[in-house]
């Protein structure tokens, strides 16, 4: 409830910014002009490792559609948005565009004909980008991706939020200066920086929103930087907090993580297996271990981390109920043996890379069960990368567990161990099937 009620408020709050922007609010556009930058740092090759960073594919690319033809459906609290079609076919995609137009688009979120894009496009971190990395992915777009001709779907959402021009007054309220600027003395802390704060638009998903839905700050100058948000009803973890992961892990699980989805703590799952799946794994282990050590820097971890040292191997009451197999045990230890303990183990730890361990997992502890419930119900892959080439998956057990079972296993699971988290109720499960 508390969820819809913030949701409410901002499209009020949005409302009235589009309504305010048709009346008053000027026409904002930073001039968008080539700098000077040596013709060896544009190259095609470095546009295409530049898009893989910004994860241009994931977004751009629809289920079984030609890579970067646009019309995937992306949700929204206003409604779904249809993304583009970037290859650089002339009626339909950015054939057209000019260097200026597709730094403008980066940048300001304009598409040629200056209508503005809607900032399901992440073009507030893009405005982090380098000249150089502008310049190259424009050249990979226009002599590197094979055009498509491809009309995807018009968005159309309900008014006022379907004026397109009104998003100027978000735009002036939203977008910052574009200029990255550097956070360290120390290089590569500054080149994790930079990744996280543009290309990779980490704060994207892993930023709060205010009450215009902008990103509740884009460095970290401002305290709610990365500190945690909510996409498509999951809690998105904290990564700058100490006792987050970036807080606990060690630089080198992080980076493992980012190259494979899997550390010896944790498997991604939902969008940011895309995220690894389409972008990370692609990065190089120099660029892991930079977006890695800036992340420590920020949440002023250790470059070894803590994880291991606040894990003890002291067997807690869950461990030891657990194998006591007792028929007359809670409905959420039973299904827990009979369903999870063969992988994720009677002490919550998993397997190494392979069964994330469930004692202090971000995604069961949550404030959202969303995520749990999910994977609970629809199972989770992870996806096949250069480094670990199996693409792993936990099996779905909705088909075979009532609202009921589900609720009690989940809470058992957030409440096991050493978790502290709040019971889950079968109405929570039911909207999820």
């Amino acid at each position: 409830m508390k969820t819809l009620m913030r949701i409410v408020l901002a499209l009020i709050v949005l409302a009235g910014v589009v309504i305010a922007a048709m009346i008053w609010v000027p026409e904002q556009r930073t001039p968008a002009k080539a700098l000077d930058v040596p013709k060896s740092d544009i190259t095609a090759a470095k546009g295409e490792y530049a898009m893989r960073t910004a994860d241009c594919m994931a977004c751009h690319t629809a289920d079984g559609g030609e890579p970067f033809a646009g019309g995937r459906k992306i949700e929204s609290p206003l409604g779904i948005i249809y993304s583009t079609n970037i290859t650089p076919d002339k009626e339909t995609g950015i054939g057209h565009y000019s260097l200026d137009d597709f730094r403008a688009s980066l940048y300001d979120g304009l598409r040629k004909d200056g209508a503005h894009l809607y900032p399901a496009m992440p073009y507030e971190n893009f405005r982090f980008l380098s000249e150089a990395d502008v310049q190259s992915m424009y050249l990979y777009f226009m002599e590197d991706v094979p055009a498509v001709n491809n009309a995807v779907p018009a968005t159309e959402l309900k008014f006022p939020f379907n004026q397109r021009w009104g998003l100027r007054a978000w735009d002036w309220f939203a977008l910052k200066n574009p200029e990255f600027k550097p956070v360290s003395d120390d290089a590569q802390i500054n080149r994790g920086a930079y990744l996280v704060q543009g290309p990779a638009h980490c704060g994207a998903c892993h930023s709060p929103r205010n009450l215009i839905m902008a990103q509740d700050g884009l460095t970290q100058e401002s305290p709610a930087f990365l500190t945690g948000g909510e996409l498509d009803g999951w809690s998105v973890p904290d990564l700058r907090g100490k006792d987050s992961v970036a807080g606990q892990w060690s630089t080198q699980q992080m980076a493992n993580y980012f190259a494979t989805g899997r550390n010896d703590y944790a498997t991604s799952v939902g969008e940011m297996s895309l995220v690894v799946k389409h972008s990370l794994q692609y990065l190089t282990d120099e660029d892991n271990q930079a977006i890695a050590a800036y992340l420590t820097h920020l949440s002023g971890g250790t470059k070894a981390g803590s994880m291991a040292a606040q894990s003890p191997v002291v067997m807690t009451e869950t461990e030891r109920m657990l194998n006591t197999a007792d028929p007359s045990l809670p409905l959420g230890a039973q299904l827990y043996l009979d369903n999870c303990g063969a992988c994720h183990a009677m002490d919550g730890r998993g397997a190494p890379e392979i069964f994330p361990r469930l004692d202090g997992n971000d995604l069961v502890t949550a404030d959202l069960a969303t995520g749990l419930i999910h994977v609970i119900l629809h199972g989770a892959e992870l996806p096949s990368t250069e480094h670990r080439p199996a693409a792993l998956r936990m099996q779905a057990h909705g088909w075979r567990l009532n609202d009921e079972e589900v609720a009690a296993l989940a809470t058992f699971i957030r409440q096991g161990w050493h978790n502290q988290a709040s019971a889950v109720s079968a109405s929570e499960v039911q909207p999820l099937r």
